[in-house]
């Protein structure tokens, strides 16, 4: 099997624009996050992590900065992921591929070979999910072939927002996931996902606490160093209730059931 990774990410943000090249540790978030994707070992080689962008001209900048890390890129649609997924995979010969979120540049590599371990030791399973880890740690990994059924089913096109939810909230595509094995790995009081200046302050102080040139840190220690430190950890919590709301309002997502019949996902 050609196994390979694909991570959804424009610069032209709402919230934080040019997210992803903002420098931490003297290199751009991208770098860090592709770092991690990389190190998993389902990939065999930095050319098989996908950054899926757009072809819009604002994009230009990142995706120099991705080709000069080694990745490759793909570029389509603005809003519509699922689209932009669902050719690239078709392009490079995927046969399944880890996904991590372009905000999350804590993805654990842990949980990507979990999820892919899962994933390829049970041939029903489309698609398998990490839960029960700090927001924006989690990881999943699906099959080619749920990514095909997915692009025969679904029908809202601006699903930049909750795009997953076509996967796993559908009912067309058998989930399976996986808990966190070590109590190590579980912080509630954490937000690890990269929106605004507060979020980008939290990832400068681990990264700068954590981050050596060649290597990648574990989740643990994450975890470990915001436990030392619970002021870093509080610094963007107050954020979460609003980026629940946002998901809500922005995840207005359809598909067709086995029927026919147009149906939306509750979130």
């Amino acid at each position: 099997m050609k196994l390979g990774a694909t991570i959804p990410i424009r610069l032209r943000s709402e919230r934080l624009p040019g997210k992803a090249l903002k420098p931490i540790c003297g290199r751009p978030v991208v770098h860090h996050l592709l770092d991690r994707v990389a190190a998993s070992r389902h990939i065999a080689s930095p050319r098989d992590v996908v950054v899926c962008t757009t072809t819009d001209a604002s994009d230009d900048h990142l995706v120099a900065a991705v080709e000069s890390y080694g990745a490759s890129v793909f570029r389509g649609s603005v809003d519509d992921i699922i689209d932009r997924f669902h050719a690239a995979i078709r392009h490079f010969g995927f046969d399944a591929v880890i996904q991590a979120d372009g905000d999350d540049p804590l993805s654990a590599t842990e949980y990507m070979d979990l999820t892919m371990d899962r994933l390829l030791g049970d041939r029903d399973l489309g698609i398998v999910y990490a839960e029960g880890l700090p927001l924006g740690t989690a990881t999943k990994s699906f099959t080619h072939q749920a990514m095909e059924t997915v692009a025969r089913i679904y029908k809202t096109t601006q699903n930049d927002t909750g795009f997953i939810f076509f996967f796993t909230k559908t009912g067309w595509v058998k989930v399976g996931t996986v808990k966190p094995t070590s109590p190590d790995h579980v912080l509630a009081e954490a937000r690890l996902t990269l929106d605004y200046e507060e979020d980008f302050e939290v990832f400068r102080r681990i990264f700068e606490a954590l981050y050596k040139p060649g290597a990648v840190f574990g989740l643990a220690e994450v975890v470990r160093f915001l436990r030392a430190h619970p002021d870093i950890a509080k610094i963007n919590l107050s954020l979460d209730e609003g980026y629940w709301q946002r998901t809500r309002e922005k995840a207005q997502l359809e598909y067709v059931d086995d029927r026919g019949t147009l149906r939306k996902i509750g979130v």
